[in-house]
């Protein structure tokens, strides 16, 4: 893939377009679970496109062009929320429907909402859309160390509420 993000940072635009249909699945994923919207998640992918497009020859790091994509795409439903006033909660991100316990999930999504924002991010990012730490760092633009620690405080914190019986066990 860097060979690839490397000739499209020459200006060629059939390796661009390789990028991201390689990209798109995930893109599409996050966009819906911040749009809850199936139309705005299309209309933020060919926005984040757009915008990639244009700036792709200020990508320093070819190995980071998924998480710069994901940076872009994030600064941009972040947008979209704030200028519809409605920002998302983690209770309303869509979750994988292979779940067993839904009322267990529905009890943990509830509680993941108390939680900072920064807390509900990492969480969102490392267990509903599988990045890595180093991922959700580049994404994120923290230390890797801040991302381990907000991911380590966010389950001790939802470990205290189900010591407390906020959760049902």
């Amino acid at each position: 893939m860097e060979q690839l993000v490397v000739q499209a940072k020459k200006g060629n635009s059939e390796a661009f377009y390789e990028l991201m249909i390689l990209n798109k699945e995930k893109l599409y994923r996050i966009a819906l679970s911040y749009l809850r919207n199936e139309q705005e998640a299309l209309e933020a992918l060919q926005e984040v496109t757009y915008r990639a497009f244009k700036q792709i020859k200020k990508l320093k790091q070819p190995s980071y062009f998924s998480t710069w994509l994901i940076r872009i795409l994030i600064n941009y439903c972040i947008d979209e929320q704030k200028k519809k006033g409605k920002v998302i909660t983690f209770a309303e991100v869509e979750q994988p429907s292979y779940q067993d316990n839904h009322a267990l999930t529905l009890d943990v999504q509830i509680q993941i909402t108390k939680l900072r924002s920064e807390y509900q991010h990492v969480l969102i990012l490392r267990y509903f859309q599988d990045l890595t730490i180093p991922e959700i760092a580049r994404v994120l633009e923290k230390p890797e160390g801040t991302i381990k620690t907000w991911i380590h405080q966010a389950i001790n914190e939802l470990k205290g509420q189900w010591k407390e019986g906020d959760l049902r066990a």
